[in-house]
């Protein structure tokens, strides 16, 4: 995003617009932006509502859709794109496998304000396995595709520029358990293998530059090599990869391209806050986009909970926007309720950290006073699943109740108000 010299006296709409709902001035987020310490994924042919990502900012929450091989249904995927936005994603993703995937892709970003990202090199690599192999790809259909989502509108790309010759030898020498789980990542890392030659990703990256300055389109540099078990975590080929991507962010603004860089993947509980310096460090602050993280490998079918652990403490420490995890991973395509559930853990994570970093507090505050004052109406209202909050209270509870059927005559509350008044 190109910005004026003078950010104290020339902010664009856009920036003012991004700030509105942010802890700092939009003079700060035009800096940050100018810095490319914060991104603010817009592509003027979509033009959704701006979320900015980055620095000193609300931790944003993103939520993948999209279909399979063996499910298709646009209709669905639609009721988890407004399952997502009600519950309070900042940014969707279509990640469709399945089906007419540009009629799918431009029906969703039709669908959204909210900023759209996808991962072309799946469909491009997927429409080339229908006619002979994914190893097939040549750097035109890699681009062509990137170009292709960039028309529709899409705000922000997965590209895995940093899977690259050297970190494939780097991944061949390795005692991982898991190898490699990223779909982009294994598609690039097969390619390189079978046509010995250097990912078209990294070695004509100043062509992607040119294509995301001319649509605005926002780089999120893709971590093809994360770890895929809490055993693989921080090892040699997550960090070349992620060297590289440091190198690539540099490049990025030199060419006024907005840059992210997506992290783990899964990383025991203490060595989170070591991967996001880590990144922080080799990334001069470019926004940090994790997956996840998830902190034990135990948990299918509650992976969600997992994830959320993982991006709590992840954004706590200076991560700037989590990718949900929803209970089918690792297992399955999620259902709407699984997408609903996954939102919902990872909005809890992503102000849970901000409330811990000093943001965002005072709708605590206000349930909390509407607790103590046992107004269950106030209460409900603005918790993060008022429907299930007040299914559970009229389930529970009598209708003539002001307390709730766990402590009942020996309310807490009830009690204390009573002797200090």
């Amino acid at each position: 995003m190109t910005l004026p010299e003078d950010c104290k006296t020339e902010i664009p709409d856009l920036i003012e617009k991004s700030a509105r709902e942010e802890p700092i001035s939009a003079e700060k987020l035009a800096r940050l932006v100018k810095e490319g310490k914060a991104v603010v994924p817009y592509n003027p042919i979509h033009q959704p509502e701006p979320r900015p990502i980055g620095k000193g900012l609300k931790t944003k929450i993103n939520v993948n859709l999209g279909t399979s091989k063996d499910k298709v249904d646009l209709d669905e995927e639609i009721e988890k794109l407004n399952i997502a936005e009600k519950y309070g994603a900042d940014a969707v993703m279509d990640l469709s496998t399945g089906g007419d995937i540009d009629k799918i892709r431009e029906k969703l970003i039709e669908s959204t304000d909210l900023p759209f990202g996808t991962v072309p090199i799946y469909q491009c690599g997927l429409e080339l396995a229908r006619k002979s192999a994914i190893v097939d790809m040549c750097s035109d259909d890699i681009f062509n595709s990137i170009r292709k989502h960039a028309e529709d509108g899409v705000d922000f790309i997965t590209v895995h520029c940093g899977v690259t010759k050297s970190a494939v030898q780097s991944l061949k020498e390795s005692n991982r358990l898991a190898n490699v789980v990223s779909r982009g990542g294994s598609f690039l890392t097969a390619w390189i293998l079978q046509n010995e030659e250097e990912n078209p990703l990294y070695s004509e990256f100043d062509y992607l530059l040119e294509i995301a300055r001319e649509y605005n389109l926002t780089l999120s540099l893709g971590d093809g090599f994360r770890p895929g078990s809490i055993s693989d975590a921080t090892d040699r080929p997550q960090i070349q990869e992620l060297i590289t991507l440091g190198e690539l962010v540099k490049r990025s603004r030199e060419k006024d391209v907005q840059a992210m860089v997506e992290g783990p993947g899964h990383v025991p509980l203490n060595q989170v806050e070591t991967n996001v310096n880590i990144q922080k460090d080799l990334c001069d602050d470019a926004p940090f986009y994790v997956l996840g993280p998830l902190v034990t490998d135990l948990a299918p079918g509650y992976d969600h909970i997992a994830g959320a652990i993982g991006g709590a403490v992840a954004a706590y420490n200076g991560a700037d926007f989590l990718c949900y995890v929803t209970p089918a991973e690792h297992l399955g395509l999620p259902n709407v309720e699984d997408v609903k559930e996954g939102t919902i853990a990872s909005k809890i994570a992503a102000h849970a950290a901000d409330v811990a970093n000093g943001l965002d507090k005072e709708v605590d505050d206000e349930i909390s006073r509407a607790r103590k004052n046992l107004n269950w109406e106030e209460t409900l209202d603005k918790v993060v699943d008022p429907e299930k909050a007040k299914r559970y209270r009229e389930e529970k509870n009598p209708s003539d109740e002001d307390a709730c059927s766990m402590c009942g005559d020996v309310c807490a509350i009830k009690m204390v108000d009573k002797y200090l008044k």
